[in-house]
């Protein structure tokens, strides 16, 4: 089974609408039991539940991330995970630069499309941001679904 861990800022916006995105289309080609698909955050506070507006942008999709609980990345996550999508270049650098042995798997999502591109982050924004940001980072997965597979 892959592990594939997604990671923003505060595990509060980003990361869980993506994580939720990925289980979705999962579902949709029939591999939810294939891969296990988690979110963290960069320096989030721990359990704190998802932004009210992502929650309420996924359930738009048809997914439910009202359960979500903000938790930290570990030296364990990123031991354990077979691929990990951040979402911006800063994340990328500072989880290379603190462990250096993993590079290999941490990729921006954007790479998963052959872009370099960070994805804003829509934390306190109005809800049209958010669905902006859930439409880029769906984009993001259903375009690059096969990749996202292979690299897990």
């Amino acid at each position: 089974m892959g592990r594939i861990l997604f990671v923003c800022t505060g595990n509060l916006c980003r990361s869980p609408m993506a994580a939720g995105l990925l289980r979705q289309q999962l579902a949709e080609a029939g591999l939810s039991g294939l891969h296990q698909v988690d979110s963290v955050g960069m320096w989030a506070v721990e359990g704190r539940p998802a932004s009210e507006n992502a929650v309420a942008v996924m359930a738009e999709r048809g997914i439910d991330i009202s359960d979500h609980r903000a938790r930290t990345i570990t030296a364990y996550d990123v031991h354990e995970a077979d691929l990990i999508l951040v979402m911006s270049r800063e994340h990328k650098r500072i989880l290379e630069q603190t462990w250096p042995q993993y590079e290999w798997k941490v990729y921006l999502l954007s790479e998963m499309v052959h872009k370099k591109k960070d994805i804003r982050d829509p934390y306190g924004s109005p809800i049209e941001e958010y669905r902006r940001c859930a439409d880029t980072l769906e984009e993001y997965i259903r375009r690059g679904f096969h990749r996202i597979l292979n690299l897990a």
